[in-house]
């Protein structure tokens, strides 16, 4: 997750003409996130034999919750998902983080972003290029064709469970076959 995704998507970004914020606006880039959460958080199951997407999942739930309500009501209303209450007291801290009244209902909502990046990408992941995406460092999936005459990609690095293309586009198909997603639900979840 930080190395293979977070830390090569910004040193390959440091190679490009779009690495300064001014140079992102000039570009009219569209933000980094959802792409690089939603990257990162398949990065940190790939791998896997059961890569369950529980906790993006679970991180979306609980601040879609913590927006209605107080931070006791949410901790006893995950409680059937998470049993163990410091655990669970984590998942409340993560949503509430922020509010100067964690008795009232509002959230901090960054952490639904995984669980977006996630399902975007799954939905794209036939027409991605995925080698590219991460040569030319913390830019969106969605601006990769665009910037891809621009780049600079005489330095830049790939994770290794990405140089085999068809592999690592198996990985994905794997992980949607065991979360019980298809191609149909990906596109009905995402406008």
């Amino acid at each position: 997750h930080e190395i293979g995704t977070h830390y090569l998507r910004g040193a390959n970004n440091a190679l490009q003409p779009w690495a300064s914020a001014e140079a992102r606006r000039q570009l009219g880039l569209k933000p980094a996130n959802p792409t690089e959460e939603g990257l990162a958080s398949l990065h940190s199951v790939l791998l896997r034999k059961q890569p369950h997407l529980w906790r993006a999942a679970l991180l979306y739930y609980t601040v879609f919750h913590a927006a209605s309500m107080s931070f006791s009501r949410l901790f006893a209303h995950i409680a059937r998902f998470v049993h163990d209450p410091d655990v669970r007291w984590e998942y409340c801290l993560r949503a509430k983080r922020g509010q100067t009244d964690t008795a009232q209902p509002g959230c901090f909502s960054k952490d639904q972003v995984y669980l977006d990046g996630i399902l975007r990408i799954l939905r794209h992941r036939r027409s991605i290029d995925f080698k590219m995406l991460t040569s030319l460092g913390k830019v969106s999936f969605e601006d990769v064709e665009r910037l891809r005459p621009l780049a600079a990609l005489n330095r830049t690095r790939i994770p290794h469970f990405m140089r085999d293309q068809e592999r690592y586009l198996q990985h994905l198909d794997h992980i949607v076959a065991v979360n019980e997603l298809d191609d149909a639900a990906l596109q009905q979840l995402l406008p």
